[in-house]
């Protein structure tokens, strides 16, 4: 890797760990606020979903946004959103207000396809995996540091935590606003001279039409993932208040524990795995340990036992979802490399929306083991369409050379 793109994605990562600082400070408060406002469980499992149904609406629109204007200016946008929608959860007083946060936070949330493009503007095809593990490690630590302060920033009162992670946004903002440089300008005159983008709603189709299609393929393969993972996530609080007692104050270890287990998967593990696997390899492996760990993880009665079979998700997740994002990165071109990923977020949104609803029902109508049985055979699903992507190994993406991944077509026609 270069020093030039070494540096502009230290400074991603080191923008992209705050922010997800402060999004982890919040979500694992989110039900124990709803439920001291007398929201129901499927209440709240619609107020998650709020996240991913704005993130879903606005992450295409981002990608072309960027693609057209410049990574940068998408990104501090979608920082500057979250501080908003922080302030607004600090002064929350009702269920509505904190809808609103969600809503808010989740139109800025729908960047992440652009940070994901920012890298593949960044770093040689090669180096991808690796760079996007990464990030992932910085937002893991994110998650594993963001709930423990949450906690116990709750001693200093109801608003405390919203407060404490808005202000971390704004310098996020200032710093990114100083340091973080473009990488757009090279790749804008590369659009100029390509030819026209498809309508953002051929790309869409395409995903749903050609779903065997190589790039079509990869984002079904995310977004089911994604459901089974957020299926997961959606009903965790909610069941370890039930089974184990925990409470707002309590439930930032369970998150400093598994970010911390995705933190060295992602910075110290999942290059060298790479390198030894290739990426479609990787893919596979991570369907497998995933659905694995959704399915033990309701059977333990000791949180000493349930410790090293919920370790599995993150490990899973960590070798899944960097894997797949970067072989969409190769086979998108360069034009529309934002739009792609952009499109990929919003199905993985979908996934998003869907899977707090049904787990949060699920949970209340059938059992507080059910949803993570369901969502490991959703993850099953996946193992099935990871192995039939072609290639892998030690060539890398799909058996092929970088060469011969940038001429394919973008979604479908393969």
């Amino acid at each position: 890797m270069t020093d030039s793109g070494m540096r502009k994605i230290s400074v991603l990562i080191g923008i992209g760990f705050v922010d997800m600082l402060g999004s982890a400070m919040v979500f694992p408060l989110i039900p124990f606020y709803a439920l001291r406002l007398h929201a129901s469980d499927w209440v709240i499992g619609l107020m998650i979903a709020s996240f991913p149904v704005a993130q879903l609406t606005s992450a295409p629109l981002w990608g072309r946004v960027s693609d057209r204007f410049g990574r940068r200016p998408a990104l501090l946008v979608g920082l500057a959103a979250s501080a908003v929608a922080f302030v607004v959860f600090g002064f929350a007083v009702s269920v509505w207000m904190l809808f609103l946060s969600r809503l808010i936070q989740g139109a800025g949330g729908g960047t992440t396809g652009v940070a994901q493009a920012y890298i593949g503007d960044a770093v040689a095809p090669k180096q991808r995996t690796k760079a996007l593990g990464w990030l992932s490690a910085a937002t893991s630590a994110g998650v594993m540091i963001g709930p423990a302060i949450g906690s116990v920033s709750t001693n200093l009162g109801y608003a405390a935590p919203g407060l404490i992670a808005a202000g971390l946004c704004v310098i996020n903002v200032a710093f990114a606003w100083r340091w973080l440089p473009e990488t757009a300008p090279a790749h804008r005159d590369r659009v100029t001279d390509a030819p026209a983008r498809r309508p953002l709603r051929d790309v869409m189709w395409e995903v749903v039409r050609h779903p065997r299609a190589p790039i079509s393929q990869l984002i079904w393969i995310y977004a089911i993932g994604m459901l089974g993972f957020m299926s997961m996530t959606g009903v965790l609080a909610l069941y370890l208040e039930r089974r184990f007692g925990v409470t707002e104050k309590t439930i930032g270890l369970f998150f400093v524990y598994t970010g911390m287990t995705g933190v060295v998967m992602r910075a110290l593990i999942l290059g060298r795995i790479t390198d030894w696997l290739g990426e479609t390899r990787v893919m596979r492996l991570g369907a497998i340990v995933l659905s694995l760990g959704l399915l033990l993880v309701p059977l333990p009665h000791s949180v000493w036992l349930l410790a090293p079979l919920i370790g599995l998700v993150p490990i899973g997740t960590a070798l899944l979802f960097p894997a797949t994002t970067a072989v969409v990165t190769h086979l998108a071109p360069d034009a529309e490399r934002g739009q792609v990923l952009g499109v990929a977020q919003t199905f993985g949104g979908f996934a998003r929306v869907l899977a707090p609803i049904w787990a949060t029902a699920a949970f209340q109508a059938l059992g507080i083991t059910v949803p993570f049985y369901i969502a490991s055979a959703v993850v099953a699903g996946v193992i099935v369409l990871a192995f039939q992507v072609k290639g892998g190994g030690g060539e890398g993406v799909g058996g092929g050379s970088d060469a011969e991944t940038a001429r394919r077509p973008a979604v479908g026609g393969g």
